[in-house]
């Protein structure tokens, strides 16, 4: 996103200082042949009790970078398992350099940020109360090197032979989650996956930030959401595979932040 910013400044300063438009009116055949876009796309919606303002950046974004040591969500007092975080990532790396050229970059579409709203009663009248946000992508594809300690979400990771791990099949119901359930490989031996597969993107990545429980809307065609619980929640499923089961990030000499 950074890039994508800092391309487009380059840009506009590049563009001859003398060149300028002198506006005009357009008849209706000349503006029946004009089409445009613009950058950010707003919507309103509203589900299981609450309403929504989504802003989308409408556009496809390419990102190798690197982010690492990152608590999110921390409590003082002790957790009921983890390390006291709802969000404890030492590593997060989107793309890799030590594969094949297609390997480096990961595929992003149509980034969004979403506003959590409810109705309160006030005196004899009512309004309206943020609850929280989101931040999630409609798609993502490539190759993601991770190692998460603690995890508040619903995650699941298909890991071949070694079955399924799924952060919902924890006694605590996905939130603190220390990565271990009984049966199931430990979160911690995963050192990254891959998201999407020969039938399109991963479609459900999004992390919240939340006052109460929320349920938010399925995209369509996708099954209905686990209800996203107060604090941080971190809620992807869709088309993740594990790139492999000894823990190891595969490597990313990306600078970018």
């Amino acid at each position: 996103m950074r890039t994508l910013l800092a391309a487009s400044i380059v840009a506009l300063s590049l563009l001859p200082c003398a060149a300028w438009a002198q506006m005009r009116p357009m008849s209706d055949t000349e503006l029946s042949t004009v089409s445009g876009q613009g950058l950010f796309a707003v919507s309103n919606s509203s589900y299981s009790g609450f309403d929504f303002t989504r802003i989308s950046l409408d556009a496809d974004v390419t990102l190798n970078a690197n982010l690492a040591n990152m608590r999110l969500g921390e409590y003082t007092y002790a957790p009921r398992n983890g390390s006291g975080a709802d969000l404890d990532i030492g590593a997060l790396q989107f793309g890799r350099t030590d594969a094949s050229a297609a390997q480096r970059l990961v595929q992003i579409t149509n980034p969004y940020f979403e506003f959590v709203y409810k109705n309160t009663a006030a005196g004899s009248g009512s309004q309206r109360e943020i609850v929280g946000m989101r931040l999630g992508f409609d798609g993502i594809s490539g190759d993601i090197g991770m190692k998460i300690a603690t995890l508040s979400g619903a995650m699941r990771i298909d890991a071949g032979a070694a079955g399924i791990i799924d952060s919902m099949n924890d006694a605590g119901g996905g939130k603190r989650w220390d990565g271990t359930c009984a049966g199931c490989t430990p979160l911690a031996n995963v050192g990254g996956v891959t998201a999407g597969d020969a039938n399109g993107p991963s479609r459900d990545f999004w992390i919240a930030i939340l006052k109460q429980p929320v349920t938010f809307q399925a995209a369509a065609g996708m099954p209905a959401l686990t209800e996203a619980q107060a604090g941080i929640w971190l809620n992807w499923r869709d088309k993740l595979t594990a790139l492999n089961l000894t823990g190891t990030v595969p490597v990313n000499n990306a600078a970018g932040h």
